[in-house]
């Protein structure tokens, strides 16, 4: 129903909601479920979430849960089994402790970042987002009457903040930086240096908070552990929130299990807000929860190198199409893809390629490719591949994208 339809039948909507707009990944996700509902053979490379099945003994636990009438709700901020469990991850993971109290635990990372903003960010509230971005970050600021100020990376760089680009970005009106890492959609993650000269910043000004988000944290593809800004800088921990989540790590996305750590203030105004919302994350999921991050992690490991491998796969062949170059992601399960050399450039009927968004549409509708252009995630010229999807997918996906490129002219 449009919008003048509603305000002719008397229903009014509000103005925050006129400032977003739909999530475009998923609107490219549905796209490609209405085309195979009509029949129709998508090759898809668009989906950002794990092809996998959740692991055996995470099942088992929640179906335990079941059956021992563990379907009640629990305390809006989490079940104290999964607060201690995120807690003692944290620990490991950073060398900071998190008492337990000082965590939360919401309906996925999404529902929590979305209110950690709502419990912060006021109207004129700064909150700067590098790009490429995450699609939600934007419009999850907007909705809370924030402005999102984007910082642009540039390639050569990894498609990393800089330094020099974050103390030019900070204003007196900043409220928070949301950092990405590994980053959706580049696969790009800062190393302890990087995040060092970050910090170094950020001491300068200490009335800017940080977001973490490291949902693709153990999706990682280096000899060497992922960087940690609190492990770097752990003068920085009254400041900074930490955000994450069983999704992507255990293939759990339709469980909708995030946390996120940090200060005791804004846990608790997160927690407000939870018991007026939702009042608290499903039981059953929590307790599946708890047997993912305590139990064996075999799967993390060996799913993580099934990635690696397609990422290889997908990087080889991206480079192997003229006019086409990527970056080799470090993390997560995404590609991020130039096509800025093969913009302008015409198909067999004329048709010019002005865009990456005109570029994706080409690929979906002549060979049945689906993929995310790069405007929706702040980098114009860009396309981003998921190879969370089996070899198969992927081969005859790429091959499908070469035929297209090699046809234009």
């Amino acid at each position: 129903m449009s919008q003048s339809t509603l305000q002719a039948s008397g229903t009014r909507l509000a103005q925050r909601l006129q400032r977003i707009a739909t999530s475009p990944s998923s609107v490219a996700v549905q796209k490609v479920r209405d085309l195979r509902a009509q029949g129709r053979q998508v090759w898809d490379l668009t989906v950002g979430e794990p092809d996998f099945d959740t692991p055996e003994n995470v099942k088992a636990a929640a179906v335990r849960a079941i059956a021992e009438g563990r379907t009640k709700y629990t305390p809006v901020n989490g079940i104290p089994q999964l607060r201690t469990a995120v807690a003692d991850r944290i620990a490991a993971r950073t060398g900071v402790a998190h008492d337990p109290a000082h965590v939360t635990v919401g309906g996925g990372a999404k529902q929590v970042i979305f209110l950690a903003l709502s419990a912060t960010v006021d109207h004129g509230d700064e909150v700067l987002i590098p790009a490429p971005y995450w699609v939600s970050y934007p419009d999850m600021v907007k909705a809370n009457d924030g402005t999102p100020v984007i910082v642009p990376t540039r390639a050569a760089d990894g498609f990393k903040l800089t330094a020099a680009a974050l103390r030019e970005a900070i204003t007196p009106a900043t409220r928070w930086l949301i950092l990405n890492t590994p980053g959706n959609p580049t696969g790009a993650a800062y190393s302890a240096g990087e995040l060092r000269a970050l910090a170094d910043v950020l001491a300068e000004h200490p009335h800017v908070l940080v977001l973490t988000d490291e949902i693709y944290d153990e999706v990682w593809f280096e000899a060497e552990p992922a960087s940690n800004l609190l492990a770097v800088a752990p003068e920085l921990a009254e400041r900074v929130l930490l955000t994450n989540g069983v999704s992507k790590t255990y293939a759990m996305t339709g469980w909708r299990i995030g946390w996120a750590a940090g200060p005791a203030e804004l846990i608790a105004a997160i927690n407000t807000l939870q018991s007026q919302t939702s009042s608290c994350p499903s039981s059953i999921s929590q307790w599946a929860a708890v047997e993912a991050l305590t139990g064996d992690q075999s799967f993390v490991e060996r799913t993580a190198a099934v990635y690696r491998e397609r990422r290889d796969a997908v990087v080889a062949a991206v480079r192997s199409i003229e006019g086409l170059s990527c970056l080799v992601p470090s993390g997560g399960f995404y590609a991020f893809v130039s096509c800025q050399d093969v913009l302008g450039k015409r198909t067999a009927d004329g048709q010019v390629i002005a865009t990456d968004e005109q570029f994706a549409a080409l690929l979906l509708d002549s060979e049945q490719v689906a993929v995310i252009h790069g405007a929706a995630y702040g980098a114009p010229g860009w396309f981003r591949v998921s190879f969370a999807t089996s070899q198969e997918v992927i081969d005859e996906a790429l091959a499908r994208l070469a035929r297209v490129v090699e046809a234009l002219s």
